[in-house]
């Protein structure tokens, strides 16, 4: 079966980072598209009543840390739990992301998002620094200097806010977010709701 997923993303996220092979896997098994959304997860949260990760509780804090490591571990991917550069400022990579998108195509752009989200939690790189974003669109095979050019556009803030809108008119309150028609998923660990969903057709 074939279908699109509105894939909703935050390049700071781990989750949105551990889930990235799997989502590809099942939408590739699927003949599914995926169209990312980078959107501000913090006007997200103002949105729907979530805190950012300083502001949540010393509990909800600690047992983020002890997640994300049964996560690394049962997954096998090797983030690093506190990476040196987090939270990187966004901004110019999720302007990047959209104006691939745009410009080439969907799945180059979620390919430059997975290469960001694994430089931050893998490799310790700082993703708001301009160079490492040069970098990192080089190593999907795109032209980072180009496209960096491309990103100061302003037309990019505004369609990275107008689609944040649109996710929360959708329903969307955290990252990553799957959305296939009405029905959404929230988290990597929903990902096997999200294959019945793929195969029960759209």
């Amino acid at each position: 079966m074939s279908g699109q997923v509105d894939y909703y993303v935050s390049l700071n996220s781990p989750w949105t980072h551990l889930g990235a092979a799997r989502l590809m896997e099942v939408t590739s098994r699927h003949g599914a598209t995926v169209r990312i959304h980078p959107i501000d997860v913090g006007s997200v949260f103002s949105a729907s009543g979530g805190l950012p990760l300083p502001k949540r509780s010393p509990q909800r804090q600690a047992y983020r840390i002890q997640e994300l490591a049964r996560w690394r571990d049962a997954l096998a991917i090797p983030i690093d739990l506190e990476p040196k550069h987090f939270p990187a400022n966004e901004t110019t990579a999720a302007h990047c992301v959209l104006a691939v998108r745009e410009m080439i195509g969907d799945q180059p752009a979620v390919d430059l998002a997975h290469r960001v989200l694994k430089a931050l939690w893998e490799e310790q790189a700082d993703t708001g620094d301009r160079d490492t974003i040069g970098r990192l669109i080089s190593d999907v095979g795109l032209d980072g200097s180009s496209i960096l050019e491309d990103a100061d556009d302003e037309r990019w803030a505004v369609l990275r806010s107008q689609e944040t809108r649109v996710a929360i008119d959708r329903g969307v309150f955290g990252v990553p977010t799957y959305a296939v028609g009405g029905d959404i998923f929230w988290g990597q660990d929903r990902l096997d709701f999200l294959d019945r969903r793929l195969g029960a057709g759209c």
